[in-house]
């Protein structure tokens, strides 16, 4: 009996102890996490903590900072001379979109603007506006070095000039792609503006394929990015970029009543100045392909007009005879929704995405007609008809104009059984013995013609003298 209640007492001591040393371990552990937690965040606070993302990795907001190293020294200064004569030979008089710093009529003949550096040998983009009618023209580099240019081309059509000087190992900005930049996206503007070199501004893309209505030229094509970035006077022919760096457009204008920038600015998309450059590099004028369509945004009017069941696409609303179109097979009626892969929603599209053909380029072309989808293979032609290519000549770049058709009615209009529009000119003889843009030659040498092949024909027996 006495030695169970021993046996019981030793068990109950080797429990007591166990627990006593338990409790002993457990308090240690609990003043070491409150010493710990005392240090972190004071006495009696639990051990929690948020779970926002810290301060010191915040991806939300834009880096502009590598963007700008890849292209300011790539963006130039354009100084343009204009000698004695007046530049009020402007039939449109003022423009609240001319924001290029042009001067007035009998002021001071010099101008500038900005221009894009696009290979490491010396071509330079930028707009025609800034180089047209020069008679001078100088690029000075971000690293302050200055040189004479060479007007290689120029297209007003969309509002580009291609510029050259002779240097090699340029710093240049190489070629985005427009169609994949998105509405919101963030953007990058970078030019001269009010001289301000090497200036550089952001903001996000507003809109797509916009017409502002601002070119003069008979075949322009409008389809201008949109952007919030802000641009001034100087800026013109500077670079849009993206956030990696790449061109994505050049800036050509701004919407104001002031002639500064008040909200939106406006750019030629990439893709579209990337084939301007390619024809006037190759063949020193743009080779424009036209689909032989005459056509109208689909809207709620025309829908019901015609009762069309959608408001998307471009309406057919006329063929060329013989037009690329009709011999293709398109018809009036249709509603034009591609050209290759890329959505077709408004007239300003569809002429961006012809216009980066040339003639004799075949362009797949879907469209709606009575609720059935068909897609067409449209061989492009020129302005005449045809799928040539033409070529700058030697005679026509002395004479320093391109040259046109004098249309049908506007001969009778003015009586003239045929003659040739002067559509642009550069510097060159016909400018320096005062002839202007739109001025009709009619004949030489006592010599009647009607096309400009013509002239160039007429011409090549005296091309020595020129």
């Amino acid at each position: 009996m006495i030695s169970q209640l021993k046996k019981a007492s030793l068990i109950l001591l080797i429990a007591g102890m166990g627990g006593a040393m338990g409790a002993y371990l457990y308090s240690q552990s609990s003043n070491s996490g409150s010493s710990s937690l005392s240090q972190k965040n004071g006495a009696g606070k639990p051990d929690v903590q948020y779970v926002n993302m810290p301060s010191t990795a915040d991806v939300s907001l834009p880096d502009f900072t590598k963007a700008a190293d890849l292209t300011v020294h790539a963006v130039v200064h354009v100084k343009t001379f204009y000698g004695n004569r007046s530049l009020g030979n402007n039939p449109f008089g003022y423009n609240p979109f001319d924001f290029w710093g042009r001067p007035r009529e009998n002021q001071q003949q010099e101008a500038s603007g900005s221009g894009v550096i696009i290979t490491d040998d010396g071509y330079i983009v930028t707009n025609n506006h800034v180089v047209d009618n020069a008679e001078k023209v100088e690029v000075t580099l971000n690293d302050n070095r200055t040189f004479a240019a060479k007007v290689v081309g120029t297209d007003p059509s969309t509002d580009l000039a291609l510029l050259k000087i002779d240097e090699k190992a340029l710093p240049y900005v190489v070629y985005g792609n427009s169609d994949n930049l998105k509405v919101g996206e963030w953007v990058m503007a970078v030019g001269n503006p009010f001289n301000l070199t090497s200036t550089v501004t952001a903001g996000i893309v507003s809109a797509k394929a916009r017409n502002i209505g601002i070119l003069p030229d008979q075949f322009k094509i409008e389809s201008f990015i949109q952007t919030d970035a802000a641009v001034n006077p100087g800026n013109s022919g500077g670079a849009l970029v993206n956030t990696h760096g790449e061109l994505v457009g050049i800036n050509s204008a701004i919407a104001s009543n002031t002639g500064s920038f008040t909200g939106y600015s406006f750019a030629i998309p990439v893709n579209l100045v990337k084939k301007v450059m390619d024809d006037l590099v190759e063949f020193g004028s743009v080779q424009r392909g036209f689909i032989g369509v005459s056509i109208r945004d689909v809207d709620s009017k025309l829908a019901d007009e015609k009762g069309l069941k959608e408001t998307q696409g471009v309406y057919v609303a006329g063929l060329s005879e013989g037009g690329a179109a009709s011999e293709a097979g398109l018809k009036e009626g249709d509603i034009i929704t591609k050209v290759g892969e890329i959505g077709i929603n408004s007239t300003p599209q569809l002429q961006e995405q012809i216009g980066r053909f040339r003639p004799g380029d075949k362009v797949n072309v879907t469209v709606q007609r009575n609720g059935a989808e068909k897609t067409f293979a449209v061989v492009l032609r020129n302005k005449d008809g045809d799928t040539k290519v033409i070529k700058n000549d030697q005679v026509l770049n002395l004479l320093g104009g391109t040259f046109e058709n004098l249309q049908k009615e506007d001969g009778s209009k003015l009586g003239l059984q045929g003659g040739v529009r002067i559509s642009q000119l550069m510097a060159g003889k016909l400018r320096s013995a005062g002839i202007r843009e739109g001025f009709i030659i009619t004949s030489i040498d006592k010599s009647q013609f009607v096309q400009p092949k013509t002239l160039k024909m007429l011409l090549k027996p005296n091309k020595e003298e020129y």
